[in-house]
């Protein structure tokens, strides 16, 4: 298939569930609308409405319900309409998913995946562009996942279905229908866990994940005129991390660039740049330096573009890291 990160996620998701009947979808429109991206459409029709199952307008009782029907042996799939609409869920997955192996002593298991469309870049309403990965990233029993191309989109959302823990599944919607890949209809997994180096470069590693990293490419194919040939790895999985392939292109690279469209304070680039310091600061020829969102609710869409990072922005954070 030559498709679209949502016909990949489409094609996962109809594939896993013909492959494993416990696989459930649950969520506000999956059903007869396809959900609002339409990465669920054609499912209903297919496997009908005890398997694709709308729900009423509450992530609470969506999460809720789907850890129930984990717990009972099924492998539940919740979509969240947005990120931002995820907060009312929040207790669920803290107190309760992520918990629930620990507090049994590995008699029961979570193994849910929570779908969320995430990020700004599509000029979208309030708490429709939120990027609010790190606080999922900071609960333990937690995996948190980010696809930036249809290829790992595929994948990735597998190896999640398949995973025995909870895994918060996050899409970029700005890159749902960015861009065309060659897909194998053939079944295929992405372990988690493990980054990307989608580009191989010289002095300078640049750490991003999810939208942030086509911005990445962009910024590093305008610099290479100036001499300068960019490392981009993409995280793929944001926990757990994976520190041995930040490490050694840094280690290899001598700085690091961290770009995210999150704010800045707390951030997860915080939590990379300080394992960087951690365990290669003497390789270091310059500071950890963050290209990433403002410490501010994200605007409406008449200044949006003066919040999300952009190409120009990665530019001259590659030009101060360099000149340093």
């Amino acid at each position: 298939m030559n498709g679209n990160m949502v016909q990949a996620l489409n094609q996962a998701l109809e594939q896993e569930m013909l492959r494993d009947d416990r696989v459930v979808i649950l969520g506000e429109d999956v059903g007869v609308d396809g959900g609002v991206f339409r990465v669920t459409e054609g499912l209903l029709q297919t496997f009908g409405d005890e398997r694709v199952i709308d729900t009423p307008l509450a992530e609470s009782g969506i999460i809720g319900a789907a850890i129930g029907m984990a717990v009972y042996g099924l492998r539940p799939i919740a979509e969240i309409q947005f990120m931002g609409f995820v907060f009312p869920g929040f207790n669920q997955i803290v107190s309760h998913a992520a918990r629930l192996r620990n507090r049994s002593r590995g008699r029961f298991t979570v193994p849910i995946v929570i779908r969320m469309p995430y990020g700004a870049g599509v000029k979208a309403l309030e708490l429709h562009s939120e990027s609010t990965e790190a606080l999922f990233c900071h609960i333990p029993g937690l995996k948190v996942v980010v696809p930036s191309s249809p290829f790992d989109a595929k994948g990735l959302l597998v190896a999640s279905i398949r995973s025995g823990d909870p895994v918060i599944f996050l899409e970029p919607k700005k890159l749902y229908r960015a861009g065309r890949q060659d897909v194998p209809d053939d079944d295929y997994e992405i372990p988690l866990g493990t980054a990307k180096v989608v580009r191989e470069g010289e002095g300078l590693t640049i750490i991003c994940w999810g939208a942030m990293v086509p911005q990445a490419q962009e910024a590093a194919e305008a610099v290479e005129e100036k001499g300068i040939f960019p490392e981009i790895i993409d995280l793929r999985t944001l926990s757990p991390l994976d520190h041995e392939t930040i490490i050694q292109s840094v280690q290899h690279t001598g700085r690091a660039l961290i770009v995210h469209e999150a704010p800045k304070t707390c951030g997860l680039g915080a939590e990379i740049a300080a394992q960087i310091n951690e365990k290669a600061l003497l390789n270091l020829e310059a500071p950890i330096l963050r290209i990433t969102g403002q410490d501010i609710v994200v605007p409406l869409p008449k200044s949006e573009n003066y919040y999300y990072p952009s190409p120009a922005r990665i530019v001259r954070g590659i030009k101060k890291t360099m000149e340093f």
